[in-house]
């Protein structure tokens, strides 16, 4: 059976072939692990008190697979982009998730509720330790492979995380704070060589005979450092019920996925849109996950994969379309792809229309946080209005409210939340680890408060208007930054776009923009250019609004989940660096 081209991987995942069979399947079957929790959704049944994702999910698919009642595809599929390639059916994930669930207890002496950081890049390794520690009961917390020796240093000391496991490009970092993170026991290296005071996970080969541990529906699954724009990062911790049950009691809409589906989601791994389509959303409706190494980000290396594998469904932040577009779409045929998404910070409607012209494809936009998980989409079959970010998802009751936490009604600017009282919807996140004062501010009233900014129309649909603090107030007039930058990104002159406010001495503050031009551009003349764009903004939206100043800037400031870091470009504007 050929399962694996990897040579790192065969020393450690040596197994005996296993028995399998398949027929064709081309729709859900009615035996599937989201049709057995129908009496559930339907409030005829109780949600369950004890939930384990790998037992009760993705041990059900194995079941299901062995019997010959799922499509024949892959539960898991990766590629290098060098000829590397790795497939797992649902019975090879739990073969494997099991023998590592033994390294993680056996070898390195972690118990149900330990704490383990994760920092990987997108490698199979990745996903066998994401469903070993659910089998164990152990919290994973993820970490993008951009961390510095300070991030992982902070990170290690608030979490009291007792095992990291990493590669080569991070594990100096590592070792430069270990000696400072008392919690830390064990480290654990994914690489072709060895290094010392690191075990190395090729080499540590165990059984596959392994107990899932019998966790309840509020036991912490992963914890998650918010990537907010301002402020530390804050522990957020979410359960095996708002990550793992939550999809099988939510309607399928945001992704809206069948055990035929392949889904390719190219968000980081440190990110939880990650966790979400890439690991408990997709895999609760028996899809394949389909995972590009992706050393670097490039244009061309996307959509000649898109061209060559049947990719039904793309999931990618603002960036990636932004970045996509720049190039001649129409030369590119996609193999299968069908149904596109956005998350992470809104998409410009201009983007959206140049995606459309040119592959035929709308993109369908998510909303939501680190915090809630999705809790707005624009779901298939649904009149896509570009800028909006679709309506509430199911299980959420997500209304625009003022700072008395009152509902305001539609087309009033107000701040985005979610009906929390008195019943806590499943999907939210359980509490901000160690920080009640910050647990109890995220809440007002009734609602969690995003610290979003935004308004919904009368059909629903829900527009986002900016981060709380990047509203822009010049002569009295409310400005949001994303209005600007979508009339900004309508001229073809730009690539990207970031909108702060600027101290000005008459009207308090104006709008400044900072510019990252497309390359049929980069060698215009700046001031005549300057001009030219805020003109463009003056017709295209309110005069009023437009950039009193513009700066051409190379690249913009980004977290690691690829939001641009308005705060950073406002702090510099008003000397706060």
């Amino acid at each position: 059976m050929k399962i694996f081209k990897l040579p790192i991987l065969k020393s450690l995942w040596t197994q005996k072939p296993l028995y399998r069979t398949f027929h064709g399947h081309s729709k859900l079957l009615a035996s599937d692990v989201y049709s057995q929790y129908q009496a559930v959704r339907r409030g005829e049944q109780e949600i369950p008190k004890y939930f384990n994702f790998a037992s009760d999910v993705l041990d059900k698919w194995t079941e299901i697979e062995k019997a010959g009642k799922r499509p024949s595809n892959s539960a898991f599929w990766w590629i290098s982009g060098k000829g590397e390639e790795v497939k797992w059916s649902f019975e090879e994930l739990g073969f494997l998730s099991r023998k590592v669930a033994n390294v993680l207890t056996k070898v390195c002496g972690l118990q149900k509720g330990d704490r383990i950081i994760v920092v990987l890049p997108r490698i199979p390794e990745w996903w066998l330790v994401n469903v070993a520690c659910m089998r164990a009961g152990i919290v994973l917390i993820p970490g993008t492979t951009q961390l510095s020796a300070k991030d992982i240093l902070y990170r290690l000391q608030a979490s009291k995380a007792k095992c990291i496991i990493t590669d080569d490009t991070v594990a100096p970092a590592v070792d430069s704070v270990a000696s400072e993170s008392q919690f830390l026991k064990n480290k654990l290296i994914v690489s072709k060589g060895s290094r010392e005071g690191w075990l190395n996970f090729s080499e540590l080969n165990q059984s596959a005979d392994h107990s899932c541990a019998k966790t309840r529906i509020e036991d912490s699954v992963n914890i998650f450092f918010t990537s907010g724009t301002t402020g530390s990062p804050k522990m957020t911790e979410h359960s095996q019920g708002s990550l793992g049950f939550r999809p099988l009691l939510s309607e399928r809409y945001w992704l809206d996925l069948t055990p035929s589906d392949v889904i390719w989601n190219i968000a980081d791994t440190g990110w939880i849109l990650t966790s979400l389509t890439s690991v408990f959303d997709a895999w609760v409706f028996g899809s394949c996950i389909f995972v590009h190494q992706l050393p670097q980000i490039e244009s061309a290396t996307i959509l000649n994969t898109l061209c060559r594998f049947p990719i039904d469904t793309l999931v990618g932040v603002p960036t990636l379309y932004r970045m996509l577009v720049q190039n001649d779409l129409s030369s590119y045929k996609f193999m299968n792809l069908k149904h596109c998404m956005s998350g992470g910070e809104p998409l410009n409607p201009e983007v959206m229309e140049k995606w459309k012209s040119q592959t035929g494809l709308d993109i369908h936009e998510v909303y939501g946080q680190t915090e809630t998980g999705i809790i707005c989409s624009v779901f298939k079959g649904m009149k896509i209005k570009p800028g909006s970010m679709g309506k509430a998802a199911p299980l959420f009751d997500v209304q625009v409210v003022d700072k008395n936490a009152n509902i305001l009604p539609p087309g009033q600017q107000g701040e985005i939340a979610v009906r929390s009282k008195p019943i806590r919807p499943l999907g939210l996140f359980s509490e901000y680890i160690d920080n009640p004062k910050k647990t109890a501010e995220s809440e007002r009233g009734d609602f969690y408060v995003t610290g979003d900014r935004g308004t919904m129309d009368e059909d629903g649909y829900f527009w986002f208007i900016g981060r709380d603090d990047d509203i822009i107030i010049s002569s009295g007039y409310r400005i949001g930054p994303f209005e600007v930058e979508s009339a900004l990104m309508e001229h073809p002159a730009v690539a990207e776009a970031a909108v702060v406010s600027s101290p000005d001495p008459l009207r308090g503050e104006v709008v400044k923009a900072f510019v990252v031009l497309s390359a049929a551009f980069s060698s215009s003349d700046r001031e005549h250019l300057a001009c030219e764009l805020q003109e463009h903004v003056k017709k295209t939206t309110a005069p009023y609004k437009y950039p009193r100043k513009v700066e051409f800037v190379q690249q913009m400031p980004k977290t690691i989940t690829g939001k641009i870091k308005r705060h950073e470009l406002r702090n510099k504007e008003w000397g706060r660096m």
